[in-house]
C-alpha cells in the first residue's frame, strides 16, 4: 500500500493556475490575464503546455502591484 505526501500550499514551490487562485484569493481569469500580459515574467514557469506560478516569485509580484 503506498501513501499519498500532499505538500500544503504555503510550502509548495509552484501552483497551478487554479492552486494559485485558491491560495492568493485571485480569480482564475485574472491570474491567467497577468500571465498573458506578462509572458517573460519570473513568476512563470511552463511546464509543457502547462502554467505553473513561482509562488514567492508571484507574492513579490504581488507585494510591489498597488492594483491587480
Amino acid at each position: 500500500m503506498s501513501k499519498t505526501f500532499e505538500i500544503p500550499f504555503w510550502e509548495k514551490y509552484t501552483l497551478s493556475i487554479e492552486g494559485a487562485s485558491r491560495y492568493f484569493r485571485i480569480g482564475e481569469k485574472k491570474i491567467r490575464k497577468l500571465t498573458e500580459e506578462n509572458p517573460d515574467a519570473d513568476f512563470i514557469l511552463m511546464n509543457g503546455s502547462r502554467i505553473q506560478i513561482k509562488r514567492h516569485l508571484f507574492e513579490q509580484y504581488i507585494d510591489a502591484a498597488s492594483v491587480v
